[in-house]
C-alpha cells in the first residue's frame, strides 16, 4: 500500500498578510471618518471637530442647521461619487487589462455630457435636478453602444479600449461644437463640466445612493470572475468563470457607477484612475481586496479635494475636479517614475 501523500505545507506569510490587509483597510475607514468630520467642519462658517460632531448628532446644537442642510448633503455626495469613481476605475482597468484606464477612457462621462448639452441647448432644461437624468441616460446609452461597437459576447479588452476611444472622441467633439455654437449652454455648462460637489442637494443624493449602492454590490460579486478573466479567456473558463457574461455585467457596473456619480457632480478626473494605482500597492492586484480599498480610500481623496478647494480661494472656492486633477497628477507621476504601481 502506497503511503499517503503528505499534505501541502501552508505557504508562508498569508495569514500575515490577509490580517495586515484587514488592518489597513479598518485605518482606511478611520481616516474616512477624519475626512468625514473635516468636511462638516470647513466652510464659511468654520466649526470645530466637536461643534461639527454635535450638529450631526444633536439637533439641539446651534451647527445643527448649517451641518444638515449645507454640508451635510455635500458630504454624502462626495462619499458616494467617490466609491463609484474608484470602484469603477478598478473596474474598468480589470476589465479592459488597461492601467490607463478610468471613467473617462471608454466615453462614460463623455456620454453623459453630450445628453446634458443636449438637455440645455435643445429642450432648454437649465435645472440641475432637471438634467442629471439625462446625464445618466446618456452614459448608459453610450455603455449599451460601446458593447455592441465592441463586439457584443465576442468583445474583447482591445476592442473595448479602442471604441471606447473612438465614441469618446466623437462625442468629446460634439459636446464642444453645441458649446461653441450656444454661448448660453456654455455658460450652464462650464460649472457642471469642470467637476463639482457645490450644487449637492438630499433629493438628488438620495435619487442615486441606490444605483450607486446597486453597482457597488455587482461590483464586490464580480471579483472572483474578473480575478479569473485577468489570466486570460482560457483560464477564466477553466476556472468556471464566463468572460462575455462577466464584461457584459462590468460594463453594466461601469454604467450604473460612472453615470450616477457624473451626473450628481460632473465628471471629476483622476479619482478612478489614481486611486486604483495606489491601493495595488498595498493590496497587489486581487480584486476582492482591491474593491473594497478603492471604496474606502476614494471617498478620502474626494472630501479632501473638496475641504481643500473650500479653504485655498476663501470666500469662494475652488472645484473639486480642479483639485483632484492638481493633486493626483504629482502623485501619480512620482509613483510611476519610481515604479511603485502594480500593474493591473
Amino acid at each position: 500500500m502506497p503511503a499517503p501523500t503528505p499534505a501541502a505545507p501552508p505557504v508562508p506569510g498569508v495569514p500575515g498578510r490577509r490580517l495586515g490587509r484587514s488592518a489597513g483597510l479598518v485605518a482606511g475607514v478611520l481616516v474616512l471618518s477624519l475626512a468625514v468630520l473635516l468636511s462638516l467642519a470647513v466652510g464659511a462658517r468654520p466649526l470645530s471637530l466637536g461643534d461639527a460632531w454635535r450638529g450631526l448628532v444633536d439637533p439641539a446644537a446651534p451647527a445643527y442647521t448649517v451641518v444638515h442642510q449645507m454640508r451635510l448633503p455635500r458630504t454624502l455626495l462626495a462619499l458616494l461619487a467617490g466609491a463609484a469613481l474608484g470602484v469603477a476605475g478598478a473596474v474598468m482597468q480589470s476589465l479592459t487589462r488597461n492601467p490607463l484606464a478610468d471613467p473617462g477612457i471608454l466615453g462614460i462621462n463623455t456620454g453623459a455630457a453630450a445628453a446634458v448639452v443636449s438637455a440645455i441647448s435643445f429642450l432648454g432644461v437649465s435645472s440641475f435636478a432637471g438634467f442629471v437624468w439625462f446625464a445618466f441616460a446618456g452614459a448608459g446609452a453610450v455603455a449599451f453602444l460601446l458593447y455592441a461597437v465592441g463586439g457584443g459576447r465576442s468583445a474583447t479588452p482591445t476592442r473595448l479600449a479602442l471604441a471606447g476611444a473612438a465614441l469618446n472622441a466623437a462625442l468629446y467633439s460634439y459636446v464642444t461644437a453645441v458649446q461653441l455654437l450656444d454661448t448660453a449652454t456654455l455658460d450652464r455648462m462650464r460649472f457642471w463640466i469642470v467637476g463639482s460637489l457645490a450644487s449637492a442637494q438630499t433629493p438628488i443624493v438620495l435619487r442615486l445612493a441606490p444605483f450607486i449602492a446597486l453597482g457597488l454590490l455587482l461590483a464586490f460579486l464580480l471579483a472572483r470572475p474578473m480575478n479569473a478573466l485577468a489570466m486570460g479567456d482560457d483560464a477564466a473558463q477553466a476556472l468556471g468563470a464566463n468572460p462575455a457574461r462577466t464584461r457584459a455585467a462590468g460594463i453594466v457596473v461601469i454604467t450604473l457607477l460612472c453615470g450616477a456619480a457624473t451626473a450628481a457632480c460632473g465628471p471629476i478626473a483622476f479619482v478612478g484612475l489614481m486611486v486604483p494605482h495606489l491601493v495595488r500597492t498595498l493590496t497587489g492586484p486581487d480584486l476582492r481586496w482591491l474593491l473594497p480599498y478603492c471604496a474606502v480610500l476614494s471617498p478620502v481623496l474626494m472630501l479632501v479635494a473638496d475641504v481643500l478647494g473650500r479653504v485655498v480661494a476663501r470666500p469662494s472656492e475652488v472645484q473639486a475636479g480642479v483639485v483632484t486633477v492638481l493633486l493626483g497628477g504629482p502623485v501619480f507621476l512620482y509613483f510611476v517614475r519610481k515604479r511603485r504601481v502594480v500593474a493591473a
